[in-house]
């Protein structure tokens, strides 16, 4: 199993670590915003739902998937035009319902590229991802939030 599978599989148990009253050290959610949100984009690693907006120009592709690749981090406060300047309310009655989410979806993910090794998902800012670089993304997201709540650096 490469790296960024690894990381995703390991995702729900290092969110365990974090404390629901955590503060920030940048950005809008909460913990539990921040748990919810990545459920949201697991899912949406492999299709669920079908995002048909855009926010990447065609040409830059290659370039997107390079970093995708790459070492590189996402920014602090990098922008997502999916989502409001206010973090949605959250769904789940707690923390530990948001967490077992993820590892629900985390589930999904891996048994729907189990299912569909040629899946290829449409994604709104990186374009069309297949498994590997749908693991990459998704780890980088991961690692980026887990800055967010300093479980790792």
């Amino acid at each position: 199993m490469n790296a960024q599978k690894q990381f995703i599989r390991e995702f729900p148990e290092k969110l365990k670590r974090i404390s629901p009253d955590a503060q920030p050290l940048f950005g809008k959610m909460n913990p539990q915003q921040m748990v919810e949100h990545m459920a949201e984009y697991i899912r949406l690693g492999y299709g669920n739902p079908v995002v048909t907006e855009s926010f990447y120009a065609p040409e830059a592709t290659e370039k997107l998937h390079a970093f995708l690749r790459s070492d590189k981090s996402f920014r602090e406060n990098t922008p997502n035009p999916l989502m409001s300047e206010t973090p949605p309310a959250t769904v789940h009655p707690d923390y530990a319902t948001a967490v077992a989410d993820v590892a629900r979806a985390v589930t999904e993910l891996f048994d729907a590229f189990e299912r569909l090794p040629e899946l290829k998902v449409a994604n709104p800012f990186f374009g069309l991802l297949d498994e590997e670089l749908s693991y990459h993304l998704l780890a980088k997201h991961a690692a980026h939030h887990l800055r967010q709540f300093p479980v790792i650096s």
